[in-house]
């Protein structure tokens, strides 16, 4: 089944606590499914590249079985897997071409730090022994603004990725470079609008977190002497159920993110192209 633009009649847009929830509802109804989707996916990280291609492929079927469910068209995971792993490749080259861009922006913050850090040190050192706190006020309220503006331009960038794997896992004719071109063209104009919706959906989350964080502790304190006592057995086994709670808890986790990726993805088409979805009234 693939889904092409504008291939159904318009329906009103969601605003932002529609789209947390009929994510949410999508999570809640689907989430056997999900998780042992997602569960499969961080197995295959232990397998180096294919492995990798098929944690990406896997995380984007969940979106493209959320979007199935929303224009009322559900399709089965063998359905959707031969899909995905139709552009198995294409998953890996996308998230390499993210990984350099990620890089790129890293390196031009620390060249602009740099740059930022010599200019203030030469003008405070210019000064020399007439400097006083004022100044010193004034290039620390700088240096603030700096970083604020950094943090600032990385949400936005990160922001306009958001979608970057929903089209390559939905739409045709697109490949690893076309879906990285429209995710920045469907976020375009819905900065604010995806960092709330994300804001909210990460607040959803923090329950999980706790709990894993807390076994986690618990853990640690239960196997911190007997690693002190035989070091490689319980090491061995304190690092297996380590993975375990953190695939588990990420397996939880990653479907309803992957679920509110379909939402977003369904509400800026509708918005921007007309794209019309169908919302089923029944367990969604």
């Amino acid at each position: 089944m693939s889904f092409n633009r504008g291939s159904y009649s318009s329906l009103q847009p969601l605003n932002i606590g529609n789209v947390v929830s009929t994510g949410f509802l999508l999570y809640r109804s689907h989430l056997k499914k999900y998780f042992l989707l997602a569960l499969k996916a961080y197995v295959w990280l232990f397998v180096p590249i294919y492995g990798w291609a098929k944690f990406f492929a896997l995380t984007a079927l969940i979106s493209r079985l959320a979007f199935a469910e929303l224009v009322n068209q559900p399709e089965s995971i063998p359905s959707g897997q031969r899909f995905v792993n139709s552009r198995l490749w294409q998953y890996l080259i996308t998230m390499l071409l993210m990984l350099l861009l990620g890089v790129g922006i890293v390196i031009g913050i620390i060249i602009l730090f740099l740059i930022f850090s010599v200019l203030s040190a030469l003008l405070v050192g210019g000064i020399g022994q007439q400097a006083n706190p004022t100044i010193y006020n004034i290039f620390g309220l700088i240096a603030i603004v700096f970083m604020f503006l950094i943090m600032v331009a990385i949400l936005w960038l990160m922001t306009r990725f958001y979608l970057v794997e929903v089209p390559l896992s939905i739409e045709d004719n697109v490949n690893s470079t076309s879906t990285i071109t429209r995710s920045w063209e469907l976020t375009q104009g819905y900065i604010w609008r995806i960092l709330s919706i994300s804001l909210i959906g990460f607040l959803i989350t923090i329950p999980i977190q706790i709990f894993a964080q807390i076994i986690s502790f618990i853990l640690q304190g239960i196997f911190a002497p007997l690693i002190r006592q035989e070091p490689i057995i319980f090491g061995l086994i304190f690092f297996v159920l380590t993975i375990i709670l953190s695939f588990g808890s990420g397996a939880l986790i990653l479907p309803f993110w992957q679920a509110l990726k379909a939402v977003v993805y369904y509400d800026i088409r509708s918005r921007k192209e007309g794209l019309g979805l169908k919302l089923r009234d029944h367990d969604i």
